[in-house]
C-alpha cells in the first residue's frame, strides 16, 4: 500500500460523499427509490474508502516511511510500537482523518442498523452524516493532508518521534474514546436534523437514538476521566483538571449532552420538553465542533492542543453554518414542537429534571465564557486578560453543589405532583442523614463548602440507597425472592432507571475526591544520598540515584524510601528524570522529561516529581504532594461506566 493510493482513496471518498447527498437530496424530492439506494450505497462507499485511507496511514506509520511528512514528524526508528499505531491522532493532519475514520464508521452502522426501519428519517440522517463527512474530506484533501511527501531534498533517515508527553499508554487510549464520545453525537444530531426536515418532532427521532446517546456519553464520559488520570499521572503538576481551555471543550458538550439525556426522559414519558431536546442535541454537536475548532485554531495556549494552523478560521465558519442551520429549522417548524402538556407543580420529577436542566446549561455557559473571555478582551481591548482557575472553581463550585443537591432531590419527587405527606416521608431520612453528617464533619473540624459537598455526598447516597431498599422490599413481599436475587431481577427489569442511580453513586464518589483537593499539601526540597526532608507528617530519604540507556532516552532513576512520623515503613517512590532523543547531536533537539512517581491508597496519593538532577554533586531536586482522596475520583469513574453499561440496556415494554 503506498501513499499515493491513500490520498487517491481520499479523494474518492470526497467525490461519493458529493454524489450521495445530491443522490439523496433529488430523493426527497421526488422519491424515486432508485435514488435512495444509490446515495445508500454511495455513502457506505465514502466510509469504504476512509477506511482504506486511513490503514494506509496507519501501515506507513508502522513501518517509518519518513518520505510522508506526517510519518517523519511524529515518529521516528526508536519510537515503540504502540505509539506508532497512536501516532496517528499525535497531529493536525492524522487526527482529523481518525476523526473522520470514526464517524465513518458510526456512519456506516447506522446505515446498516436502520435499512429496514425508519425509511422516512434515514434519507436526511444519511445526508446530514454525508454534509459532515463532506467537511472533514475538505480538510484532509485540501487543508492538511495526511499524506503529504516530506518536503527535503535529502533522504529522511530519521523521524522526530512522538512528544514524550504522549508516550503514555493512557495517551494511547484516551483520544480514541474522547473522538469516540465527540463523534458519536454526530448520529443523535443527524436524526434531530432529519427529524425537523421531516416535520417528524414525535419521540420517534428519540427513541432511534437513546442508545448512540447513552454510548458517546459514555465515551466523551471515559475520554475526560482518561484524560485526567493522563495530567495527573504525566504531567507532573499534581492535578488532574486545571480548567485548562481544552480540557473545557471536552466539558461543555458533556454539560449540555448530561442534560439532554435527562430532557429526553420527560419527552418519552410526558411528551414535554420538545424544543429543550432538539436545542440541546444541537448545542451538544455544535460544542463537539468547537472544542475541535479549539484544539486546532491556535486561539488557546494549552499542553493539549495542537500547533497553530489555517484550519481555525474554517472550523468556526463550520460551526456558524450549524448553528444558523439548525436553529432556523427550530424556528420553522415552532409550531410542530410545541408541546399542549404543562408543568403541573413545582414538587413534581418534570420541574426537578427542567431546573436540572437549567443548571446544567448556566454552568455550560459559565465554562464558556471564562475560556473565550481571554480571546474576546485581547481582540476588544487589545490586551490578554488570564482567566485560570480561581474564576472557574468561585463560579463553578456553588453550581456543581447544587447539582450534587439536584441529584438526591429527584428521585424522591412524584410524576406530575408530589403531595405534602410524600415529600415528608422521602425527605425526611436523607435529610436527616445530610444534616447529622454535617454535624460530625463540623466537630472534626471541616469547614465551608467541604462540609457542604460531603454532606450532600451523604445525602444522595442516602436518597439512593432509600430507592434501592424501597424496590428490593417490594420484590421480596411480593415473590418472597431473596435480598441478591430481587436486587437483580430488579435492575435488570428497570435498567434505565437503576442504571442511572448507579452512574449517580459514581458522581457522587467523584466529588468526594474532588473535595479532597481542599487538604493537599506540597514541598519542593532537594537530596543528596542519605539526606531526608518531611512533608505532611512523612520522611523523605533518598537511598541512591542510578542511571539507564533505554531505546528512546536516558534517565536517571531516584529510590526515595518513605516512612511515615512513627519512623514505620510505608513504601519506595522512584521519580525519573529522562531525556528524550538523547543521542541527537544537536543539544536543542534533546527533549528532559520528568517520569514521576505515586503511591495512592483509598485515603490519599503521595505523589513525587524528580524535577531536576545535579550530577556531578549526586543531587535530586524533588517536589513531593500529599493528595487526599484522590483514588475516590477514579473509583468514581468506574462506577459511573458500569452504570452506563447497565443502563444501556434499557427493559423493553
Amino acid at each position: 500500500m503506498t501513499p499515493i493510493a491513500g490520498a487517491v482513496a481520499l479523494n474518492l471518498a470526497f467525490g461519493f460523499s458529493i454524489l450521495s447527498i445530491i443522490c439523496l437530496f433529488i430523493f426527497t424530492l421526488n422519491e424515486d427509490k432508485r435514488l435512495f439506494l444509490t446515495g445508500q450505497r454511495l455513502s457506505l462507499g465514502i466510509s469504504f474508502f476512509v477506511f482504506l485511507s486511513t490503514f494506509i496511514l496507519w501501515y506507513q506509520l508502522i513501518i517509518s516511511n519518513f518520505d510522508i511528512d506526517y510519518v517523519a514528524r511524529y515518529t521516528s526508528i526508536e519510537t515503540p510500537f504502540i505509539y506508532k499505531i497512536s501516532a496517528l491522532w499525535a497531529g493536525q493532519s492524522g487526527s482529523l482523518l481518525f476523526w473522520l475514520f470514526i464517524l465513518s464508521i458510526f456512519a456506516t452502522i447506522t446505515v446498516l442498523q436502520n435499512q429496514s426501519k425508519h425509511h422516512g428519517l434515514m434519507p436526511w440522517v444519511i445526508i446530514s452524516l454525508s454534509i459532515i463527512q463532506l467537511f472533514f474530506l475538505i480538510l484532509t484533501n485540501f487543508v492538511t493532508n495526511p499524506f503529504m511527501p516530506t518536503d527535503a531534498d535529502f533522504v529522511v533517515a530519521n523521524g522526530n518521534g512522538l512528544n514524550p508527553l504522549l508516550q503514555n499508554v493512557t495517551m494511547a487510549i484516551h483520544p480514541p474514546t474522547l473522538y469516540l464520545g465527540y463523534v458519536g453525537f454526530s448520529v443523535p444530531f443527524a436524526f434531530a436534523i432529519s427529524a425537523l426536515m421531516n416535520r417528524d418532532t414525535s419521540t420517534l427521532w428519540i427513541q432511534s437514538i437513546r442508545r448512540w446517546t447513552l454510548v458517546a456519553w459514555l465515551f466523551l464520559s471515559s475520554g475526560i476521566i482518561l484524560g485526567g488520570w493522563w495530567a495527573y499521572q504525566e504531567l507532573g503538576w499534581g492535578g488532574y483538571w486545571a480548567w485548562d481551555p481544552v480540557e473545557n471543550a471536552s466539558f461543555m458538550p458533556w454539560l449540555t449532552a448530561t442534560a439532554f439525556l435527562h430532557s429526553i426522559i420527560i419527552q418519552e414519558k410526558k411528551d414535554m420538553l420538545r424544543i429543550w431536546n432538539m436545542a440541546l442535541i444541537i448545542l451538544t454537536f455544535t460544542l463537539c465542533i468547537f472544542g475541535t475548532f479549539l484544539t486546532r485554531s491556535g486561539v488557546m495556549s494549552s499542553v493539549h492542543s495542537f500547533t497553530a494552523s489555517s484550519l481555525g478560521p474554517i472550523f468556526l465558519i463550520f460551526v456558524f453554518l450549524i448553528l444558523i442551520i439548525s436553529f432556523s429549522l427550530m424556528y420553522l417548524r415552532k409550531s410542530e414542537l410545541r408541546s399542549e402538556k404543562r408543568m403541573e407543580s413545582f414538587t413534581s420529577r418534570e420541574s426537578g429534571f427542567l431546573f436540572n436542566n437549567l443548571v446544567f446549561v448556566v454552568m455550560c455557559f459559565a465554562v464558556f465564557w471564562g475560556t473565550l473571555f481571554p480571546v474576546i478582551s485581547e481582540t476588544v481591548r487589545g490586551t490578554k486578560i488570564t482567566v485560570g482557575p480561581p474564576f472557574f472553581n468561585q463560579i463553578n463550585v456553588p453550581i456543581g453543589l447544587i447539582l450534587l443537591a439536584l441529584t438526591g432531590v429527584g428521585p424522591l419527587l412524584a410524576w406530575r405532583n408530589t403531595s405534602k405527606q410524600s415529600l415528608i416521608k422521602n425527605f425526611t431520612f436523607p435529610i436527616l442523614s445530610g444534616l447529622i453528617a454535617a454535624i460530625i464533619f463540623l466537630f472534626i473540624g471541616f469547614r465551608g463548602s467541604v462540609v457542604i459537598s460531603f454532606s450532600l455526598s451523604v445525602f444522595v447516597l442516602a436518597t439512593i440507597s432509600t430507592e434501592f431498599k424501597r424496590g428490593i422490599s417490594a420484590r421480596t413481599k411480593k415473590f418472597n425472592e431473596s435480598i441478591f436475587k430481587a436486587l437483580f431481577a430488579m435492575v435488570s427489569k428497570n435498567r434505565s432507571r437503576y442504571g442511572g442511580y448507579i452512574v449517580h453513586v459514581g458522581i457522587v464518589f467523584m466529588f468526594v475526591g474532588f473535595t479532597g483537593h481542599a487538604f493537599d499539601k506540597e514541598k519542593e526540597f532537594s537530596l543528596t544520598k542519605g539526606q531526608s526532608d518531611h512533608v505532611a507528617g512523612y520522611e523523605f530519604t533518598l537511598l541512591k540515584l542510578s542511571e539507564t540507556e533505554r531505546p528512546n532516552h536516558y534517565a536517571w532513576i531516584s529510590d526515595i524510601r518513605v516512612t511515615d512520623n512513627k519512623g514505620e515503613y510505608v513504601t519506595n517512590l522512584y521519580p525519573e528524570k529522562r531525556i528524550y532523543f538523547h543521542k541527537n547531536p544537536d543539544v536543542n533537539r534533546r527533549q528532559p522529561h520528568s517520569e514521576l512517581d505515586i503511591y495512592s491508597t483509598l485515603n490519599k496519593d503521595i505523589y513525587s516529581i524528580f524535577s531536576a538532577v545535579d550530577n556531578e554533586n549526586g543531587v535530586v531536586f524533588i517536589k513531593i504532594m500529599v493528595n487526599p482522596l484522590v483514588r475516590w475520583v477514579w473509583i468514581g469513574g468506574y462506577i459511573l461506566v458500569i452504570g452506563t453499561m447497565i443502563a444501556l440496556w434499557p427493559r423493553k415494554d
